[in-house]
């Protein structure tokens, strides 16, 4: 950040467009998944799974609507800090000087 917005986008590749489309899918998805098993629209499940080292363990369905609204908040975060950094870019530019008008019939 010390260097600059420019240095820090060529380096870091935040894309925050991906991070909210991703997690718009995955939080539409999940409370689509329903649907199709008849229930209504983001009724959440859980799936019991027996792991060997970590023992019995419930993974609800929320988790996965949770994961894609967490990603859309990242994502809207990034995009206004990158907005925010641009316009502090475009805010020490200096502003080009007005132009001379020749006052009227002076050649």
């Amino acid at each position: 950040m010390v260097a600059g917005t420019q240095w820090v986008e060529a380096r870091l590749s935040l894309n925050p467009l991906r991070w909210l489309g991703t997690g718009l899918a995955c939080a539409t998805l999940t409370g689509a998944g329903a649907l199709l098993w008849g229930f209504p629209f983001l009724t959440t499940h859980t799936l019991h799974l027996s792991l060997p080292l970590l023992g019995e363990l419930h993974v609800a369905s929320a988790l996965f609507f949770d994961i894609g609204v967490f990603t859309v908040v990242v994502g809207s975060t990034l995009l206004i800090l990158t907005a925010l950094a641009h316009q502090s870019v475009r805010a020490h530019r200096q502003a080009p000087l007005p132009r001379a008008v020749a006052p009227e019939g002076a050649a």
